[in-house]
C-alpha cells in the first residue's frame, strides 16, 4: 500500500486524536498505585473514551480483547490487563490506543511505582530519550533508517541494554497500523524516504539486558527472555519540511505524576 501522506485539516484530526490518548493515560497517571489492577485501568479507560467519543482502537484489533496494553515489569508490549494488583517498585508499561473523527491515535507511556530500582529508573530515561531524539530525526529528506541507525549508536553502546527487534513503531492514521515500518535499529540511509504529511507512531522498546523476547501462551503478551525490565515509550510524530512535530504531548501525563506520590518521575 502506499504511504499515506495527510493535508493539514486531517493532520489536526490525527492530531485530536493523539492528544485524546494523552488525555486517558494522564488520568490513570491520576489513580495508578500498589494494589491497583490492570482489569480497573482498563474500565476506567474505555469509560473514559466512551466520553471523549470514540472508541477503543485495541478492543477487537485481530482479537484483541482489552483497550489498553498493560505490560508490566519483564512484559514489553501486548499485555491483557488482569486483577493481579501492582505492587511497590513496578515498572508498567501503558499503551492506548483511540478512533476519533476517522483517525487513531496510539500513544504509550511507562510508569515507575515508588520503590522502583535504579535500574529501572535509569532504563526508563534512556528509553525516553530514545523517544524524544526522534523529533530530530524523521523531517523531510531523511530516511526512515537514520533513527534506528542512532539508537543502535547511543543505546546498545552500552551493554547492559537491547533494542528489541522484532517489534517496531509504524505508520498511523485511518488504520492504526499503516506504512511504513519504523524499526528501532537499522542502517543510515535505509528505508522509505520521509515526506511531509506522513504520520509515524515511534516507539522504542528498550530491555534492560538481552534484546531477546518470546510470546507468551495467552498468544498476546511479550517478555523479555531474560527475566529482565523492559521500558516503552511512544508519540505520533508527523513529517514537516525542516523538522518533525509531535501529534502526541506527554506534559500532563508528568504533572500528574509529579503530583501522584505514589509514582516517581523519569524528569
Amino acid at each position: 500500500m502506499p504511504i499515506e501522506l495527510l493535508k493539514e485539516s486531517d493532520i489536526e484530526l490525527q492530531r485530536k486524536s493523539s492528544l485524546a490518548v494523552c488525555s486517558v493515560l494522564s488520568e490513570l497517571a491520576s489513580i495508578l498505585k500498589p494494589g491497583i489492577t490492570g482489569k480497573h485501568l482498563n474500565s476506567v479507560a474505555e469509560e473514559m473514551i466512551s466520553d471523549l467519543g470514540g472508541k477503543p482502537s485495541f478492543k477487537g484489533y485481530r482479537g484483541f480483547p482489552s483497550a489498553l496494553c498493560i505490560s508490566p515489569n519483564s512484559m514489553v508490549v501486548h499485555g491483557i490487563p488482569s486483577e493481579v494488583e501492582f505492587k511497590e517498585g513496578d515498572l508498567i508499561s501503558i499503551d492506548c490506543g483511540i478512533f476519533l473523527n476517522g483517525f487513531h491515535g496510539d500513544v504509550a507511556f511507562t510508569f515507575l511505582l515508588d520503590g522502583a530500582s535504579k535500574e529501572s529508573l535509569d532504563l526508563c530515561k534512556v528509553t525516553y530519550e530514545a523517544l524524544l531524539i526522534s523529533k530530530n530525526f524523521f523531517k523531510s529528506g531523511n530516511r526512515i533508517g537514520d533513527y534506528g541507525a542512532e539508537l543502535l549508536k547511543t543505546v546498545e553502546r552500552e551493554k547492559r541494554y537491547g533494542i528489541v527487534r522484532e517489534l517496531i513503531g509504524h505508520g498511523v492514521g485511518r488504520n492504526l497500523h499503516q506504512d511504513p515500518e519504523v524499526p528501532n535499529f537499522g542502517k543510515k540511509g535505509s528505508g522509505p524516504m520521509c515526506k511531509e504529511g506522513m504520520v509515524l507512531a515511534v516507539e522504542p522498546m528498550i530491555n534492560l539486558g538481552s534484546k531477546k523476547v518470546k510470546q507468551l501462551s495467552d498468544g498476546w503478551s511479550i517478555v523479555t527472555f531474560d527475566g529482565k525490565p523492559s521500558a516503552h515509550y511512544e508519540h505520533n510524530i508527523v513529517v514537516r519540511k525542516n523538522h518533525a512535530e509531535f501529534l502526541s504531548n506527554h506534559d500532563e501525563i508528568h504533572e500528574r505524576i509529579k503530583i501522584n506520590r505514589n509514582l516517581v518521575s523519569i524528569l
